[in-house]
C-alpha cells in the first residue's frame, strides 16, 4: 500500500509538472540585456530547433568585442604615421563591417547590436569625460585657465547662436519637414560640441605647450558646456520665445551650471577626505581604487537624478580628485589609477566610433531619405558650412581679447594658432553623436523622415569631418607651424611614463614666479598678470586651507608615509 500511495503521489507531481510546461509553452519572451535591444522573439520551449535568444546575444557581443580588439591591434600598426588615428580607424572598421553585414542580410540590418540612446550618457560618456578631467594638466590648464574658459564656454555659446541662427533661417529653403524652434536650438548644441583628438595627436605637448594646453583645455570645457546646453534646451519650454523665456532660459543654464560644477567638487573633496582619513592603503589598495572609480561615477548618476549635468560633474569631480584624492593613495594605486581611467576612456571612444561606423549604413534612417537624397546632401553641407562660420567667429575675437591680457610675447596667441585652434575644432565626435541620438532617435530607431535626415546628416559629418579632416590634419599642421628636428635616439622608458604622472613644470621656477609676485603690490599684479594673480592667490589658499584638509602635493601621505612629490602633476 505504501508503494502505491508514493506512486500515486509521483505521478500526481508530474501531471502538475507536465501543466507547468504547457503554460511556459504560450509565453512571449521579451529578450532585453541592459541597454542592447536585440530582438523580440517569439518561441515555443518545446521547440528544440528554434534559436536560443541568449546565445545569439553572447554570439554578438563576442564579434563586438573581436571588433574591438581589432580596432586596437589595426590602430596601433597605423599610429607610426600619425595620419589615420583611432577614431578614423574605428570609424572605417565600423563602416567595413556594416558593409559585410548588410550584404550578408540581405540588406535588412548593418548593425551587430542595437542600443539605447540612454546607454552613450549612462556608460561610455561618464569615463570618457571624467579621463579628461583626471588626466588635464592643471598647471597649464589654470594659467590660461581664463582663455580656456572663454573659448570652451563663451565661444561655445557664440559658435550655438550662429549654428542655430543659420539653420532656423536655411533649414526651411531645403523643406526637410517641419521642425520646431527646439530642434534648430538642440542642432546648434550638437554641433557645438568639438572633437580634437586628431589635432592633438599631431602636436606635442613639450614643443608648443601654450597651444596643446588652448586645444586640449578648450575640447574639455566645450564638452561639458554642449551638454549643459544641450539638457537646458531640452528641459525648457521654448515654443513662445520672447525676452522673457530667454532670460529665464539663461537663468536656467547658468543654475544648471553653477550647481552641477558645485556637486562635482563636492563629490571630489569627499572622496579626497574620506581616503586620507580611513588610510584604505593600509590594508588594500584594491579598496582605494574601487572607491574613486565608484565614487566618480556617483557624482554623475547623482547629478542625473537632481537633473543636473551629470557630464559637468563628473568633469570637475575628476579635476578634484586628481588635484586631492590621488595624492593620498598608495604609489601603486596612483599609477594604477591613472591608466585604468585612461583605459576605460579609450575603450569607450573606440565602442562609439566603431559602432557609428556601423550604424552609418541603417536601412532604415536612409530609407526615410532615398527619396529625397539631395536634402540630406545640402543639410549636410549647410550644417558643416555654419560649423566653419562658428568657429571662426568666436576663435579670432576672443584670442584679440586674450592678447591684451598678455604682456609676454611668447605668451601671446598668434596668427598660425588661432588658425590651428579654429581647424582643431571642425572635427565632431562621440559627444556630438551621442547627443543626436538622444534628440532625434528613440531606443535606436528613427521613424520621423526630418528626424531621419538630420541623424543620417549628423552621422555623415562626423564621418566626413573625422575621415577627411583628421588626414589633412598632419600635413595642414606641418606646412602651418614650424617643425622641430626629428629625434635621433628614442625615447627611454622613463620619458614615456613621465608626462603621464608629472606636469612638465618645473617646481623651482614656479615658485621662483610666486616668490616675485609678493614682491608686487596686489593691485599692480592683477592689472599686470591677472590669471598669474589669481592663482597666486589660489595657492596660498590651497597650502594654508585645503592639503592640510584633503591631502595634496606635498603633504605626507598617510598610505604611503612618504611626500609624494616626485609624481604629482
Amino acid at each position: 500500500m505504501p508503494i502505491i500511495t508514493k506512486s500515486f503521489d509521483s505521478y500526481v507531481i508530474l501531471l502538475l509538472c507536465l501543466q507547468f510546461k504547457n503554460l511556459l509553452l504560450s509565453v512571449v519572451v521579451n529578450f532585453e540585456v541592459e541597454d542592447f535591444r536585440v530582438l523580440r522573439i517569439t518561441r515555443n520551449i518545446g521547440d528544440m530547433g528554434s534559436p536560443d535568444p541568449e546565445a545569439e546575444f553572447v554570439d554578438q557581443i563576442a564579434l563586438f568585442t573581436a571588433l574591438l580588439c581589432a580596432c586596437i591591434v589595426i590602430g596601433h600598426l597605423l599610429e607610426k604615421s600619425r595620419w589615420i588615428n583611432q577614431s578614423i580607424t574605428s570609424l572605417l572598421i565600423g563602416l567595413g563591417t556594416g558593409c559585410v553585414i548588410l550584404l550578408t542580410s540581405g540588406g535588412k540590418s548593418s548593425r551587430i547590436l542595437e542600443f539605447k540612446q540612454e546607454f552613450f550618457f549612462m556608460y561610455l560618456l561618464p569615463p570618457i569625460i571624467f579621463n579628461a578631467g583626471f588626466q588635464v594638466k592643471k598647471k597649464q590648464f589654470f594659467r590660461n585657465f581664463m582663455t580656456i574658459v572663454s573659448y570652451g564656454a563663451i565661444g561655445t555659446l557664440i559658435s550655438f547662436a550662429v549654428i542655430s541662427y543659420g539653420a532656423t533661417h536655411l533649414f526651411p529653403k531645403l523643406d526637410i519637414g517641419y521642425l520646431e524652434i527646439k530642434d534648430y536650438l538642440a542642432l546648434g548644441a550638437i554641433f557645438s560640441a568639438t572633437d580634437s583628438v586628431c589635432v592633438l595627436q599631431v602636436l606635442n605637448q613639450d614643443e608648443t605647450p601654450l597651444l596643446y594646453s588652448l586645444v586640449f583645455g578648450e575640447g574639455v570645457v566645450n564638452d561639458a558646456t554642449s551638454v549643459v546646453l544641450f539638457n537646458a534646451i531640452m528641459n525648457f519650454d521654448l515654443s513662445d520665445m520672447n525676452v522673457r523665456v530667454a532670460y529665464n532660459f539663461a537663468c536656467n543654464f547658468l543654475s544648471l551650471f553653477f550647481f552641477s560644477t558645485l556637486l562635482g567638487v563636492f563629490v571630489g573633496l569627499l572622496c579626497a577626505f574620506i581616503i586620507r582619513t580611513l588610510y584604505f592603503g593600509r590594508h588594500s589598495t584594491d579598496r582605494e581604487i574601487a572607491l574613486m572609480i565608484l565614487m566618480a561615477y556617483l557624482s554623475y548618476m547623482t547629478a542625473e537624478v537632481f537633473k543636473l549635468s551629470g557630464i559637468l560633474t563628473v568633469f570637475f569631480c575628476g579635476i578634484l580628485m586628481s588635484h586631492y584624492a590621488w595624492h593620498n593613495v598608495t604609489l601603486k594605486s596612483q599609477v594604477t589609477t591613472r591608466h585604468t581611467f585612461a583605459t576605460m576612456s579609450f575603450i569607450a571612444e573606440v565602442f562609439i566610433f566603431l559602432y557609428v561606423g556601423m550604424d552609418s549604413l541603417d536601412v532604415e534612417k536612409w530609407r526615410l531619405v532615398d527619396n529625397t537624397p539631395g536634402k540630406s546632401i545640402g543639410a549636410s553641407a549647410l550644417l558643416l558650412g555654419l560649423i566653419m562660420v562658428g568657429r571662426a567667429s568666436f576663435v579670432l575675437p576672443l584670442s584679440f581679447l586674450s592678447n591684451l591680457t598678455r604682456r609676454e610675447k611668447h605668451e601671446k596667441v598668434g596668427i598660425k594658432q588661432q588658425v590651428t585652434i579654429w581647424w582643431a575644432g571642425l572635427m565632431r565626435g562621440a559627444v556630438s553623436v551621442a547627443l543626436a541620438y538622444k534628440k532625434f532617435t528613440g531606443s535606436g530607431q528613427t521613424i520621423q523622415p526630418a528626424n531621419a535626415l538630420l541623424i543620417t546628416s549628423t552621422i555623415s559629418i562626423v564621418l566626413f569631418s573625422t575621415v577627411v579632416f583628421g588626414l589633412l590634419t598632419k600635413p595642414f599642421l606641418k606646412m602651418l607651424l614650424p617643425q622641430p628636428p626629428e629625434e635621433t635616439e628614442p625615447s627611454s622608458p622613463k620619458s614615456l611614463t613621465v608626462p603621464l604622472l608629472g606636469n612638465g613644470g618645473d617646481p623651482d621656477a614656479e615658485m621662483g614666479n610666486l616668490g616675485r609676485l609678493t614682491t608686487t603690490s596686489s593691485l599692480k599684479m592683477l592689472l599686470n598678470s591677472p590669471t598669474n594673480t589669481v592663482h597666486h592667490y589660489w595657492r596660498r589658499f590651497d597650502d594654508s586651507v585645503m592639503r592640510p584638509i584633503f591631502g595634496g602635493r606635498g603633504f605626507v601621505s598617510s598610505a604611503t608615509g612618504t611626500r609624494d612629490m616626485g609624481v604629482i602633476h
